[in-house]
């Protein structure tokens, strides 16, 4: 099978040379082509990697941003560049070990759709990357049922067709698997080594974990309401109703026991605020149902995925 490596590239002058040679070196029993995104470099690593291009026109293929866009969108034009059957994200400051794709591989060949690494021993500073980053994961697991230790391990194996139908934005490539996930993927986590960074910079810090955390809403809501999103708006607006009668039971036994007026209470208006706010989550949730239905029948997407048919002559067999 054909593999292609996405290397997502910023400002990484100083590591891009060897970074090449080792996937070169790690690559070379494979099919495989190398896509280096560089998101809008300023150091010289442009240079760098228009060098490599010319030395190695068969298999390094350089895609470059006319700004910075963010590592999410250099992913997402390294798949839309891609060619091959498998594709591998790495990070470009070798952090991560290129000599581990091949495992990775030899999980996609036993069957899995997504393999996942884990950097079991982290190599960075503890306080500011390594704790936010496990709180993090352990959220993105419990929101999306997802069970993985390292979300935000770069280096990570996909069957391309699990990639399909889904664009990815904000810092939305850290999700992936829990897309894949959605649509029924086999999803393994395998170890990974992790290497201290020795030259340059590292460009993300705790900031990262809060937008994470905010996309994950975003995620949780395409995965498990895109398409009934009437569960979601319907069952808040009947929640936010039954609370209306509620208080307003409260006001009725008030009026029986102590002779109060209802029109003195401010419970009154609280009772008028969840009713309104009920409907008006519900009529939401039909809009939304309306979308939902014009999205799918506007651009022919299925509601449904198929790994594979049997005995069925067609393009899905």
């Amino acid at each position: 099978m054909k593999l292609s490596v996405i290397i997502p590239v910023y400002n990484e002058v100083e590591n891009i040379d060897e970074m090449h040679a080792a996937l070169r070196g790690a690559l070379s029993a494979f099919d495989h082509e190398l896509i280096l995104v560089d998101d809008g470099s300023t150091d010289g690593t442009v240079e760098r990697l228009e060098a490599l291009a010319e030395q190695d026109r068969e298999h390094t293929v350089v895609v470059e941003f006319r700004r910075n866009f963010g590592q999410t969108a250099a992913i997402a034009a390294g798949i839309d560049h891609a060619l091959g059957e498998v594709i591998v994200l790495i990070d470009a400051d070798l952090q991560e070990d290129p000599a581990d794709i091949p495992m990775l591989v030899a999980k996609i060949e036993e069957g899995y759709d997504v393999v996942s690494g884990w950097r079991r021993e982290r190599k960075d500073a503890f306080l500011t990357r390594t704790l936010p980053s496990r709180i993090a994961n352990a959220l993105i697991s419990r929101v999306t049922g997802v069970r993985l230790h390292d979300y935000g391990c770069t280096l990570k194996a996909y069957r391309r067709e699990v990639l399909q139908g889904f664009r990815l934005y904000g810092e939305m490539h850290r999700f992936i698997p829990a897309y894949a996930g959605g649509v029924g993927a086999r999803i393994i986590e395998v170890p990974v080594t992790h290497r201290p960074r020795l030259r340059g910079k590292a460009k993300y810090g705790l900031e990262r974990t809060f937008k994470v955390i905010l996309d994950l809403f975003t995620v949780k809501f395409l995965i498990s309401y895109a398409n009934k999103p009437i569960y979601l708006f319907g069952g808040l607006g009947f929640l936010l109703g039954l609370a209306s009668v509620v208080v307003l039971g409260i006001l009725g036994v008030r009026r029986v026991l102590y002779d109060e007026h209802l029109v003195r209470s401010p419970l009154l208006l609280l009772v008028v605020m969840l009713f309104i706010l009920g409907m008006q989550s519900i009529m939401m949730g039909l809009i939304a149902e309306l979308l939902a239905r014009t999205y799918h029948e506007s651009q022919a997407k299925l509601t449904y995925t198929i790994r594979r048919v049997l005995n069925r002559p067609g393009p899905s067999t």
